[in-house]
């Protein structure tokens, strides 16, 4: 178990070593007035909210199986009443969504990193965590594994929730639709802090949240055709059927036994709600996914 603490404490303080792609190139700033802004020729953007909006980006291509890197430097002090995301998601009604969100707090208290995973139109399957270190104070990474058998979220490369293909048991999984990526910051007070007991200080304003490091490694959806990056299928089938994390392409990812230890680790640790723990939520039974392993 120290093993395991000390390779966490590790993690938490490891950023990506590449810095990822060009905001130019791989992105677009999709609403806010000017409040989004492209910096450092294209390595970093910063989103901004203030009284009157806040901002968003999204990405210029459309993916269907990958992986996605960001690093965030959240916004630091009172951030009470903000919400910062970076998701996947496609369109519709019957859209499927990979959320990472994270909702501020007052000064001196831990954010809440929110997950959830939708899949035809139905969510409620949020998973929170408090954070081992401090999100604000430098950037992080944060990573979405998406594969035709698993959805793995991470950060700084340490797995935290892994939603499985469980098909076979009547369970939806999103593989169909093509999503894109993107990110915002704005203001969430009636719910975000709380329990929307805590508004946002204005007087703070205006809250920045930093984003560099956008690497996504994917397969491309365009024209309606999957264009997947070369030797992705290769390396997938070399690796076995089921390759290990860490090992091989994304492309069949799954966890090994010791980055399983370490999910656990973490859940055990820094999960504050499940919603596989919350019958009162689910009258007619919890989620088939929950009775799985």
């Amino acid at each position: 178990m120290r093993s395991l603490a000390l390779g966490i404490a590790a993690m938490a303080c490891m950023l990506a070593i590449a810095q990822g792609g060009n905001f130019f190139q791989d992105a677009e700033i999709s609403w806010g007035q000017g409040r989004g802004k492209i910096l450092e020729g294209g390595r970093q953007l910063d989103l901004t909210l203030d009284k009157g909006s806040g901002s968003g980006f999204q990405s210029k291509s459309e993916y269907l199986f990958g992986k996605i890197d960001m690093q965030i430097k959240l916004v630091p002090g009172n951030s009470a009443g903000t919400v910062t995301t970076f998701y996947l998601s496609s369109q519709g009604a019957t859209h499927d969504e990979i959320d990472f969100e994270f909702l501020g707090n007052v000064t001196g208290e831990p954010y809440t990193l929110h997950t959830n995973v939708f899949t035809q139109g139905q969510g409620q399957r949020e998973q929170q965590f408090r954070l081992w270190f401090d999100p604000t104070k430098d950037f992080h990474t944060y990573s979405i594994i998406w594969n035709p058998q698993h959805v793995i979220f991470a950060v700084d490369g340490n797995p935290i929730r892994d939603f499985k293909n469980h098909e076979a048991r009547g369970v939806a999984f999103p593989k169909t639709q093509p999503m894109r990526l993107y990110a915002s910051l704005w203001n969430a007070d009636d719910w975000a802090t709380q329990g929307g007991r805590v508004k946002a200080d204005w007087s703070k304003a205006p809250f920045v949240a930093s984003f560099r490091g956008f690497n996504a490694d994917a397969c491309v959806w365009a024209n309606g055709k999957q264009q997947c990056p070369v030797g992705t299928m290769e390396t997938a089938a070399n690796t076995g059927r089921r390759g290990r994390a860490g090992a091989g392409s994304w492309w069949s990812q799954e966890l090994s036994d010791l980055s399983y230890r370490r999910m656990r680790w973490v859940q055990r640790k820094f999960m504050i709600y499940n919603y596989c723990t919350d019958p009162k939520r689910f009258p007619q039974g919890i989620p088939a996914e929950c009775k799985l392993r």
